[in-house]
């Protein structure tokens, strides 16, 4: 039995194949955990937004209250025991501070708000190029593939520029210079 001579060049497109498919699989990786990340900040900034409305709506509930007890106050009679004239007084300076610490607590709370979706916007700005890496790679691993399976040496060439655009793409992923 005669062996048949493998071309030299197989070899190379053995190796660039894998090389491909190992960055293929880091793409998805590291695409996928950019995406899990981005899509966990936007929940958790849509749970501050929720906690910063109910802030807001009990802040308004006070000072509805606060308003409706100094139209109360200014409608007492004259008359009226001195004593009912502070109780009116401490209830509104109670209010006036729950208003203040709902004020304090809902800029807190926007100020956190802020932080998660600026951490999903960096997530997904990693995201997309990763994304285009997968897609850019796997068109090179597949005209890769029919270049050895055809032995054609042409195939292989078209190859080159799929995964050196998937390669630049990969590299994006991490550093973000596009």
């Amino acid at each position: 039995m005669s062996e048949e001579k493998k071309d030299p060049w197989l070899n190379y497109l053995a190796l660039s194949t894998v090389i491909l498919a190992v960055c293929a699989t880091l793409s998805t990786f590291k695409g996928g955990g950019f995406s899990t990340r981005s899509i966990i900040s936007q929940t958790q900034a849509s749970d501050q937004w929720a906690f910063f409305q109910a802030k807001s709506v009990k802040a308004n509930l006070y000072q509805l209250q606060k308003e409706k007890l100094v139209l109360d106050l200014l409608a007492l009679p004259e008359q009226a025991a001195p004593e009912v004239r502070q109780r009116y007084e401490d209830v509104l300076a109670d209010y006036t501070e729950k208003v203040r610490k709902y004020e304090q607590e809902k800029a807190q709370i926007q100020q956190k708000a802020k932080a998660l979706e600026e951490e999903r916007n960096q997530a997904q700005r990693h995201s997309k190029p990763f994304g285009l890496a997968v897609i850019f790679l796997q068109i090179a691993i597949l005209l890769s593939s029919v270049a050895g399976l055809f032995k054609r040496k042409a195939i292989w060439y078209t190859a080159w520029p799929m995964g050196l655009m998937g390669m630049f793409y990969f590299a994006d992923g991490f550093f973000l210079f596009m």
